[in-house]
């Protein structure tokens, strides 16, 4: 079997491991005050520009989520999101779990449109009776989106500015946050990011480490108590050097930057191979995970041999399948997938 499942399949970068292996033996402080995860945020801090930022290292993208949230929220604050955002279709409710509601609105091609925000937080303040509705208290965007489209530079900047009127904090979840910075097309850098927005994460549990996300408040805006909302979490690990050396690995000599490219070249390729083939697309997307549109029947066959996602219906005959690159993506792979199709 072959898998393009999904971009966490695999164990962890080489470079990764060693980093683990090497310092195996030697003792540290706890709860990432070790040296490394010391190390781990100046080359975070460095890459985005911005030092003083404040920047915090997790274990999985839905613990990230919900503490980030819990920690920017009032008990009666919500979240605004598009209704295909991440929190609120494939996080199993962990959102509402920390008794915040979300909020939603239509997304275009997996994006959040600045005038429809902008709409909806000028109709609620101008409520007469919001004091009895769930305040806004955040705008959550994923980079890439749930379907590997992107956000312009423009398009991040017109959120932000909503954002900055109203006085509500954007977060961008960057679960695939490499693989959106490397595509073709994308104008977006890291430290523009950090720039345009509050707090956000780069996520390494898809992109190259075991486990692992470092959350980014971009101007020292973290909550005075975050590592104690962490802790009600659960998401303190206490040998904090688990998550602090992945991406201490991971953010020297560009490593992080070059295997995310390497899964977008793959991918590039890929789309090649079921072009090549006929098969239709669902969604356009310049990153790592392709919307193809298969058969029924095709897709029985294909499962035989191939590991891949059932994403919807497309019709009656026809499904919607995503196939997603990673880092570990080999051409023999492809090749072998060609074959099949």
């Amino acid at each position: 079997m072959i898998s393009f499942e999904s971009d966490y399949n695999n164990g962890a970068h080489p470079k990764v491991l060693q980093r683990l292996v090497e310092t195996n033996g030697k003792q540290s402080l706890c709860y990432g005050d070790d040296e490394w995860s010391q190390l781990a945020k100046e080359k975070i801090k460095a890459a985005c520009g911005t030092p003083d930022a404040q920047v915090f290292f997790l274990t999985g993208g839905t613990q990230t989520n919900a503490t980030v949230i819990d920690s920017i929220l009032h008990t009666y604050e919500g979240v605004i999101a598009v209704d295909t955002g991440h929190i609120n279709v494939h996080e199993a409710g962990a959102i509402e779990f920390t008794e915040h509601k979300i909020m939603t609105l239509r997304d275009h091609l997996g994006k959040m449109d600045p005038a429809e925000l902008d709409k909806y937080l000028d109709d609620f303040m101008h409520d007469g009776n919001n004091a009895h509705a769930v305040y806004p208290g955040l705008v959550y965007i994923t980079f890439p989106t749930e379907y590997g489209t992107l956000y312009s530079a423009k398009e991040l900047d017109a959120i932000w500015q909503v954002c900055q009127k109203y006085g509500i904090t954007l977060y961008v979840d960057g679960a695939r946050l490499g693989y959106g910075l490397t595509a073709t097309g994308n104008d977006i850098t890291l430290p523009y990011l950090a720039k345009h927005c509050d707090v956000f994460y780069i996520g390494g549990t898809k992109i190259g480490a075991l486990c692992g996300e470092a959350v980014v408040f971009t101007h020292n805006n973290a909550h005075p108590h975050f590592f104690s909302i962490q802790k009600q979490h659960g998401a303190v690990v206490a040998k904090g050097r688990l998550n602090g050396l992945q991406f201490d690995a991971l953010f020297t000599d560009n490593l992080y930057f070059d295997i995310s490219r390497h899964a977008n070249d793959m991918a590039e390729k890929l789309c090649d191979i079921f072009e090549k083939k006929g098969y239709p697309f669902f969604i356009d997307s310049p990153t790592n995970q392709q919307f193809v549109i298969m058969t029924n029947t095709k897709v029985a066959e294909l499962r035989k041999n191939v590991v891949f996602t059932v994403w919807g219906k497309a019709d009656a005959s026809h499904t919607i399948c995503r196939f997603t690159t990673s880092w570990s993506t080999t051409a023999e792979e492809l090749e072998a997938l060609e074959r099949l199709l």
